[in-house]
């Protein structure tokens, strides 16, 4: 049978793996004073050095600015430019005082030109001031679960009170590519953008040059300052497994990223699994069953060429309406010591609607005692 459901489904599994070589740690001579190679995935530290210690992260800090920006979900709107907010040292988009510019041209001058004028013109538009704004950031950093950082400027200037991990901003990072307008500006080389005074069309080109150097790069944010060094933050998907890495202080860096995703990638392996067998029943639904899918691509990290046990737990049932996408389980991956490997949730792979229920009415005339009458003699 196609379709089954379970509360606990456990078997062993022959899986078969990409070739592996046998890296180590200790040949891996990253330059960095801080770093992470980070599985989205699965939420595995691949690999990491001084990676909770903080230090200043430059203009990577504009991975949030234009994360907040975007979240308000008003990329065309048009906001006028202050002359407080274009006199900042640093890189530029080029604005100037009066020019008119969207929320959409802002991020794009963040994230591809580095634009310190764009990361204030968003904070004052969005909070009323940098200060609002520094604290909206503080505030989705603990959301998303940055246990290490301090924002006090959206453009990432140096201050002593301005700091992240690499940890935490491959979390941002993580989040932040989440954000669909937010992958596609930040993996472009170059954007045409309109701002000015009358609108002109400029064009601006990305700093990160590991764009079309390294393989399956698309993102996400290069930073630097005298007290940070060289600040940089990428995302890399090869074969279904999304990497994201993140030094701070590495006078080396574009060569660091490609060597820690090389290593990545031969470390991480794709389970070679699907759940073509396994389905929830519906209870209420137009359909008795919802097929599930893994909520990411399945991977493991450093695990030999054998069998690996999978635990499965599912609802036995779930009630209607199922939206797509929702959490009904979650798979287990042990490997053969027991020692578990890695685990992700199951999903609802499309929507289940209700099923209407149509109740019969009667409308019943009340009798007369004519009617009683009659009744009585028909029969």
């Amino acid at each position: 049978m196609k379709h089954f459901s379970a509360f606990i489904l456990s078997f062993i599994l022959t899986i078969s793996f990409f070739p592996l070589k046998d890296f180590s740690s200790g040949e891996l001579n990253v330059s960095a004073a801080s770093c992470v190679l980070y599985c989205v995935n699965d939420g595995t530290v691949v690999y990491e050095k001084n990676a909770r210690k903080h230090l200043p992260m430059a203009s990577t800090t504009k991975i949030m600015t234009a994360l907040i920006t975007l979240e308000q979900n008003t990329p065309e709107r048009v906001v006028a430019v202050s002359e407080n907010a274009v006199k900042v040292e640093g890189t530029s988009m080029g604005l100037k005082p009066g020019d008119r510019v969207s929320f959409y041209s802002l991020c794009c001058g963040m994230l591809l030109s580095s634009g310190n004028d764009a990361a204030n013109v968003a904070a004052e538009s969005i909070s009323g001031s940098v200060d609002s704004f520094a604290s909206l950031m503080n505030k989705r950093a603990v959301e998303i679960g940055m246990t290490d950082t301090s924002f006090v400027t959206p453009s990432g200037l140096d201050d002593e009170n301005h700091y992240s991990s690499a940890l935490d901003m491959a979390l941002l990072t993580e989040e932040a590519i989440k954000n669909k307008s937010f992958r596609e500006i930040c993996s472009s080389e170059s954007i045409s953008v309109s701002f000015g005074n009358p609108e002109t069309k400029h064009t601006l080109y990305n700093h990160n040059k590991l764009l079309g150097f390294v393989e399956g790069v698309f993102g996400v944010k290069t930073g630097f300052t005298k007290k940070s060094g060289r600040c940089l933050a990428s995302a890399c998907e090869r074969n279904g497994v999304t990497l994201i890495c993140v030094t701070l202080n590495d006078p080396n860096d574009w060569a660091d990223h490609k060597k820690l995703f090389d290593y990545g990638f031969e470390k991480c392996v794709l389970l070679d699994d699907d759940l073509t067998e396994l389905a929830v029943r519906v209870t209420g639904g137009v359909e008795k069953y919802v097929d599930v899918e893994f909520s990411s691509a399945p991977t493991a990290f450093g695990v030999e060429n054998d069998g690996v046990s999978r635990l499965i737990l599912v609802e036995n049932f779930a009630y209607a309406p199922i939206e797509k996408g929702e959490t009904l389980g979650r798979a287990y991956y042990y490997g053969k010591g027991g020692e578990l490997l890695c685990s992700f949730d199951l999903l609802s792979k499309d929507s289940v609607e209700r099923k209407r229920v149509l109740k019969e009415t009667t409308t019943e005339k009340k009798k007369t005692f004519f009617d009683f009458i009659k009744d009585l003699f028909g029969s």
